[in-house]
């Protein structure tokens, strides 16, 4: 039986990071206005990136850190590849042309050392049709659900094309953000662990909800969340495990601190360590947090 959660995960150490050009049009959580240098942020954002790495080891969690390229500057953010616990993987199509960079050939052969890759859908880039993989998608890996936000980087005829090729379900819905506006990832808005679904409702179309919150229910407890905590990335964590098999759940220190006392209660009868760090520069010129970081290797 297929397990929600792994205990190996995959970072990527950036060579360069700051707010990316290519992407702040899509992205409405991505501080544009850089009143740094990039080299500052790129010292922060190290030094942050360090101890996230440290603090996920620390708690019993394995760690695989490749090293990112010079102008990519989200590579910190590899949601270009989906692994399988079969030990297979598919590669997926990208929005921002550097972002396409990140797929980098050197990584894609070191993934390709454990786990064979059986569909490539980076063509689709070349017809501007993108799926931008585990950010797009938020899987209910037991029960072969995927849900999906429609935006420019999620493309539905795409994501039903992945669906049918790896035996999911799609709900597809409509988002809007505090600024009523498409939220460009759905990992933003939600996560799943074995027993929990954390989601922001008021960030779905009104005509989906339901069907959304229904289809989470049939399988899990559903937590919710407000469109302040979304923007805090209370949105944004995801479930893992340690060595030892115990759950965990990893978040930013800014989404712990916005989750109330009675959310907080519940992750600790669920999980034993909510494992939180300060990612407050990564997700000030990334706009993305420690979902998006990282990369699960089942």
């Amino acid at each position: 039986m297929s397990r929600q959660s792994t205990n190996h995960i995959l970072l990527i150490k950036p060579a360069s990071f700051y707010s990316n050009e290519q992407t702040a049009g899509t992205n409405l959580y991505q501080y544009s206005n850089q009143e740094k240098d990039k080299d500052e942020i790129l010292k922060e954002a190290l030094i942050e990136f360090h101890h996230f790495e440290h603090l996920l080891k620390e708690n019993g969690i394995l760690v695989t850190t490749l090293q990112g390229q010079e102008d990519c500057p989200d590579n910190i953010y590899p949601n270009w590849v989906l692994t399988f616990e079969n030990k297979t993987m598919n590669l997926f199509s990208m929005l921002a042309k550097n972002r396409r960079l990140e797929k980098s050939k050197s990584h894609v052969s070191f993934l390709n050392q454990t786990y064979r890759t059986t569909i490539d859908y980076s063509d689709f880039e070349n017809d501007s049709v993108f799926l931008e993989g585990t950010s797009s998608m938020v899987l209910d890996r037991v029960n072969k659900v995927a849900y999906m936000g429609l935006s420019a980087r999620s493309n539905e005829e795409l994501a039903q094309q992945w669906a049918k090729d790896c035996g999911f379900n799609l709900i597809v819905f409509e988002t809007k953000s505090h600024l009523d506006e498409p939220i460009y990832h759905t990992d933003i808005i939600m996560y799943i662990g074995t027993e929990i679904a954390v989601i922001c409702p008021d960030s779905i179309q009104s005509q989906y909800q339901s069907k959304v919150i229904d289809r989470l229910n049939k399988y899990h407890e559903v937590m919710e969340i407000s469109e302040d905590q979304v923007l805090h990335f209370c949105g944004n964590g995801l479930e893992v495990r340690d060595t030892e098999d115990n759950l965990k759940v990893v978040m930013s220190t800014a989404a712990f601190n916005s989750y109330t006392t009675s959310q907080k209660k519940t992750f600790s009868k669920l999980y034993t360590k909510i494992i939180h760090s300060n990612l407050e520069c990564i997700e000030k010129y990334g706009g993305g947090s420690a979902r998006c970081m990282m990369t699960e290797l089942f």
